[in-house]
Parts: C-alpha cells; structure tokens; sequence
C-alpha cells in the first residue's frame, strides 16, 4: 500500500492540522487523542511516512526505531502512568482497524484499563 500524503497524521505532521502535543524529538511527535478511551491516551507516530508497523519495522533507520521506543516510555514516566501501568497498541490493518494509514501507537493509562481480550 503506498503511503497517502493527506492523511490525517501527515497533515499534523505538516501543521496543517493543529494538535496538542506532549512531546517531539527528530524523529516522533506524539499527542493527545481526540477520541480518548482513558485519562492519558496519546497517539505516538513517526515523522516519516511509514503506512503500519510492517512498514515502519522494515524501513525505518535504527534511530528512528529507538526514538519512537524510548518515546513510549520517556511520555510514560511524564505522565506518571509507569508504577501503575499503561498499555501499548499498535493496529495494524483492516483486522486489527487501523484506521489511519500513518503508523501510530496508542499510550493508554491513567486508570485501570481491564482485560485486553475477552
């Protein structure tokens, strides 16, 4: 799948959609959902323009994987959400819902968030 310039993602990217960001280094920029399924819920995505994880793991150079990793724990540690705990979530395609074709991970914590599966 080509990657699509007018996604959502890339128009924050570009500042063409405002965000409120909670943090950005070279390579990550990560912010606030609009749509929060928990207190602290933060979309994290690379700058490049990577489709989904597959893409993302197998194009991406060494540092830009290490800086969206270490990201989810330095915006965990800020929010305070490391001792109690927080999720990780990465969707990947149709059967999984990914909804925007911009790899992206959610940072969900602040509460308790149940089970993952049923």
């Amino acid at each position: 799948m080509a990657y699509d310039q007018n996604n959502i993602f890339a128009k924050i990217l570009r500042g063409e959609i405002p965000c409120e960001k909670v943090f950005e280094n070279e390579h990550v920029l990560a912010f606030n959902d609009i749509a929060r399924k928990a207190p602290v819920h933060i979309l994290i995505i690379p700058k490049g323009a990577y489709v989904s994880s597959a893409d993302f793991y197998e194009k991406a150079s060494a540092d830009e994987i290490v800086a969206l990793n270490r990201a989810i724990g330095e915006i965990a540690k800020e929010k305070g959400i490391v001792e109690s705990g927080y999720r990780v979530i990465s969707n990947h395609a149709a059967h999984a819902h990914q909804e925007v074709p911009h790899y992206h991970v959610h940072l969900l914590g602040g509460a308790d968030l149940g089970a993952c599966f049923n």
